[in-house]
């Protein structure tokens, strides 16, 4: 087992699984990963025996080796038990991009919260090669530039692109319900902010979490105002699910998550999020004593350059910080001359917030 005593963090397992085969992370439960084509290069699902057969936990995007990969699983180590069904946490097509082709090629329903499959269906059934006017107006409110925009509508393909078609159907998960899988009884939590319903499976009795991207040991969850909701303030949903998680898991619990490894140190991860957060909010508040465009704060926010395709979350995520703000009565905006929002601090001297100020330096998770 190694740990990190900065970040109270340890993690039980030194391997990662290979093609073609899982690691077995608590009886029943079983690891496996997918590659992506991106600066996050993988992404960890699971899959939980039962006596009836097999239940996958998220499927991976539909790009690249994956299908071959799930082949491959379903040829071996999964060969001796039906596939029963495919949870998937979230809409994001790392998640959702093969439950189309799981669910239609074995026959199984497909379970997800109602948001998030609703939500993935809207995402998936918007087409590439253009932007609608609320989008370009949200990206021209936030400081893009309107070459910058043209460029953007060109590369843009759209989630249908690295998503297999969804199942016409699907089973409907909700807070609190239990699913009873391989002798254990798994709750379902719920928490918004990185996506508008995300489903984590908790076993208080074995303290096993299955946390999607709800909570990550090394990187920090994507938290964005998205064009399709420009109003929208998912850090103030965000913080709510945070600490409604520290408060109800055990500290003891072996966290499952979606990218990285399998780790110990749940609570320490939790009050690392929420501190990480309220620095970027510190920060921001400090920076905009004098009027800002959202997208001046990229250098406040990351320690890197924003390249185009990560433009979106980046911009997404600042002003999701300053919303928070503006809801919270410590920051303004006003529409400028040009149609661009600036923003600026009430009262940066009584800043409330005390937390981890550490410009992000990781991929940013989708």
């Amino acid at each position: 087992m190694s740990s990190d005593s900065k970040t109270g963090i340890s993690y039980p397992f030194a391997d990662v699984p290979e093609k073609g085969e899982w690691l077995e992370v608590a009886k029943g439960v079983y690891w496996l990963q997918m590659l992506l084509p991106m600066a996050l290069d993988h992404i960890n699902l699971y899959v939980l025996e039962d006596d009836a057969g097999w239940w996958i936990i998220d499927t991976g995007i539909n790009l690249g080796d994956t299908r071959e990969r799930w082949e491959l699983l379903l040829a071996g180590p999964m060969a001796d038990k039906p596939v029963v069904g495919v949870i998937c946490t979230h809409m994001h097509p790392d998640h959702i991009g093969q439950a189309g082709w799981l669910c239609e090629h074995l026959r199984v329903p497909l379970y997800m919260s109602f948001r998030e499959y609703y939500a993935a269906r809207t995402f998936t059934s918007i087409g590439g090669g253009s932007l609608s006017w609320t989008t370009e107006e949200y990206y021209r409110r936030a400081g893009v530039e309107r070459d910058y925009l043209q460029q953007m509508a060109t590369r843009f393909k759209g989630f249908g692109s690295v998503v297999e078609p969804l199942p016409t159907a699907y089973r409907c998960l909700a807070e609190g319900q239990v699913l009873n899988i391989g002798g254990r009884a798994w709750r379902v939590m719920t928490g918004a902010g990185h996506s508008p319903e995300h489903v984590s499976l908790y076993c208080a009795e074995d303290k096993l979490m299955l946390s999607g991207d709800q909570i990550i040991p090394r990187i920090t969850s994507n938290v964005s105002v998205m064009p399709l909701e420009p109003e929208a303030n998912p850090l103030a949903e965000w913080f709510d699910a945070l600490r409604r998680f520290r408060a109800d898991l055990d500290p003891d619990t072996l966290v499952m998550p979606a990218h990285n490894a399998p780790f110990y140190g749940v609570h320490a991860r939790l009050d690392y999020l929420i501190a990480h957060h309220e620095g970027h909010l510190e920060a921001i508040e400090k920076a905009c004593i004098e009027p800002k465009k959202a997208i001046e704060l990229f250098s406040i926010m990351f320690a890197r350059e924003v390249a185009m395709d990560q433009l979106s979350l980046a911009l997404g995520e600042a002003i999701a910080h300053l919303h928070y703000l503006c809801a919270e009565g410590r920051m303004q905006r006003e529409l400028d001359d040009e149609g661009v929002y600036r923003f600026r601090s009430v009262d940066p001297q009584s800043c409330p917030y005390r937390g981890v100020y550490e410009p992000d330096t990781g991929p940013m998770e989708v």
